[in-house]
Order: structure tokens, then sequence, then C-alpha cells
């Protein structure tokens, strides 16, 4: 069965968010769209949506991959996820988040298949509707804040010019990993991609 990869970033709606550390999630998933190609539109679950697939693979249609931005803030994830999953028939197991890590140094990436949320309000929406910790994540590091900055300002302040190179590094590589999780699988990606640096 063609079952289809449901790829979701998370990051707040509006353009005064677009550009923030928290939005790691939207910019890698407008990365892939980019690379396969099409326009969002707005799905009945609150989010905007793009399906399309991979380049074929000898010969074989390349996978489906549903690309996703709730378009409802971050702490309110779990509803959309919960409607595509029901709604493309996706199971937890191809269900890929993407996301922005406090507990990672600025511009690291690695991959995870379940376990907690580390305090990121995204991630405990969407365990908490779809009554699983058991999808895979996409970890876009962004540092921890400079002396005694709350986190909750540290994340919705926007990249500095000064890392912004770098930041579309580390977003391109996340938009690599979701690829070759659908190409080749989550364990040799997470193998490969967790031994960089």
């Amino acid at each position: 069965m063609d079952q289809p990869w449901l790829v979701v970033g998370l990051g707040n709606p509006g353009e005064r968010y677009a550009r923030n550390r928290h939005n790691a999630g939207y910019q890698v998933v407008d990365q892939l769209a980019a690379e396969i190609g099409g326009k969002f539109s707005s799905h009945r679950s609150r989010a905007a949506v793009l399906e399309g697939r991979l380049p074929p693979v000898a010969g074989q249609p390349g996978p489906r991959l549903v690309l996703a931005k709730p378009s409802v803030f971050m702490n309110e994830s779990g509803g959309p996820v919960a409607g595509l999953i029901n709604f493309y028939r996706v199971p937890i197991d191809q269900l890929i988040i993407i996301h922005d890590e406090l507990d990672l140094p600025f511009g690291v990436l690695r991959l995870k298949q379940g376990g907690g949320e580390g305090g990121h309000n995204g991630l405990r929406s969407i365990s908490r509707s779809t009554d699983s910790k058991n999808y895979l994540r996409v970890r876009v590091g962004i540092g921890r804040p400079p002396g005694r900055m709350d986190p909750a300002d540290y994340v919705l302040k926007d990249v500095p010019a000064a890392d912004r190179e770098e930041f579309r590094l580390v977003v391109g590589e996340a938009a690599d990993a979701v690829t070759s999780i659908a190409m080749s699988g989550f364990a040799a990606t997470q193998g490969r991609v967790n031994a960089i640096g």
C-alpha cells in the first residue's frame, strides 16, 4: 500500500513569527515544498497542506509525502496533527514532526523516535492528541538562551543576522533527513545523521 509520510513542521502562524527560532519546523517544510513543487492549500484539519511525491526510484514512483503546517499556535498543534493522521490514515511511525530544540547546540540536527517532550509545548500537545509519543522527531538545535533570558522569549526572537546562513544550512540538512527517512527508513537515517558532530 502506498502509505504517505505525514511531515509536520511546527511553528506559529503569521508574518511576525516567520523568522523566529521557534519556527524552524515551518521553514524545513517550506524547503521540502520548494523541492517537490506545488502549493500549500488550506485543509479542514486546520493546517496548510501540500501533497506530493519524492523523485522516482529505480523506475518506481517515489514515496508520497503530505507536508503540513498547523495554522494554529504551537501549543495547540495536536488537534490538527490528529486530524491529519485520521484523514490520511497515517500510522504513528510514519508521522515526522520537525521542531526547534533548546537542548541541542545551535545548528545541530538530531533524529529521535519517541521519548519525552523536553518542555516543548508543541510536542506535548501532539502526544496528548495522538495518545502516543512514538512519532519520529527531526530536532533542529537552536541552543540555550544567553544569561538569564527566559526561554519563552528566546524562542520567539528572530535568528540573528550573523547566524542566518548557518541556520539556513541546518534547515536544508533537516529537509534532506526527511527525504532520507522516506527513501531509506528511519533507523539508517538516524544512524547517519546522529553520528555527525
